[in-house]
């Protein structure tokens, strides 16, 4: 059994669909679609692309969309939120429907699925038991074995922090299969996670950087402009990212 991990695509739909692309060849048995999936520039489609996926997706939950159904429904967000946060958890509400949001409100946080080779994974957005704890490769081992103790599996895969990286907790591999839509990364890219009886592979897949943010500039998201400079363009590297996190 092949399963691609999608994770963070953040309403980009220019990556999304350069990946689901590659996956026609790849013809993975399950792709897990790992959270945060709407929050960015072209949402509704996003949505709706992964959706078109029928059978073969499975999905999780990730902060990101409970806050954007805490916005729909008129529910304060997280007083930690920074108002640029808010303001684009806000705009991404308004673009759903509520179809779209009531599918958002019942994903899982977390599935388990079975590799031939690996055994059984577990998948979560960020940790088994929490949405939005961060740990990164900075974090200390002593952290990373707490955060982990009680997980049966040997192998778990989150996203998140958008970067990917490997980590140990004991006997449990924990894997993080990074960012289709906002990574940070050494360079540019969409970036997502395969599984199979050969192993796991880190996977980058390029796109139409150019194209893809013009399209994200006239996607009508206020914050369009800068998510195409700073997401699509240019990315923030990992290391910058866990120095920055850790200091969070």
């Amino acid at each position: 059994m092949k399963i691609a991990a999608l994770y963070d695509i953040h309403g980009n739909l220019p990556a999304l669909s350069a990946v689901l692309k590659e996956l026609e060849e790849i013809k993975p048995d399950s792709i897990v679609v790992g959270g945060d999936i709407v929050s960015g520039p072209m949402p509704r489609r996003s949505l709706e692309r992964v959706l078109s996926l029928a059978d073969t997706v499975n999905f999780i939950r990730g902060n990101g969309d409970r806050e954007v159904v805490m916005a729909f429904d008129g529910i304060p967000l997280p007083s930690a939120m920074s108002e640029k946060g808010r303001e684009n958890q806000q705009w991404v509400a308004s673009q759903l429907t509520r179809s779209q949001r009531d599918f958002l409100s019942e994903l899982p946080t977390t599935i388990t699925l079975p590799v031939g080779g690996l055994g059984d994974v577990l998948f979560c957005h960020a940790t088994p038991s929490s949405d939005e704890e961060i740990f990164t490769p900075l974090t200390p081992q002593e952290r990373i074995t707490n955060i982990f103790s009680d997980v049966q599996q040997k192998i778990v895969v989150c996203g998140h922090t958008h970067m990917q990286f490997e980590r140990q907790a004991g006997d449990i591999r924990i894997l993080n299969a990074g960012s289709v839509g906002m990574p940070f990364a050494d360079e540019p890219g969409a970036y997502w996670l395969l599984l199979s009886p050969m192993g796991v592979e880190f996977r980058r897949t390029t796109y139409d950087f150019e194209m893809a943010a013009k399209w994200i500039k006239r996607s009508g998201d206020p914050q369009g402009k800068e998510f195409a400079e700073k997401n699509v363009l240019e990315v923030p590297t990992a290391a910058e990212a866990a120095r920055l996190l850790e200091k969070a």
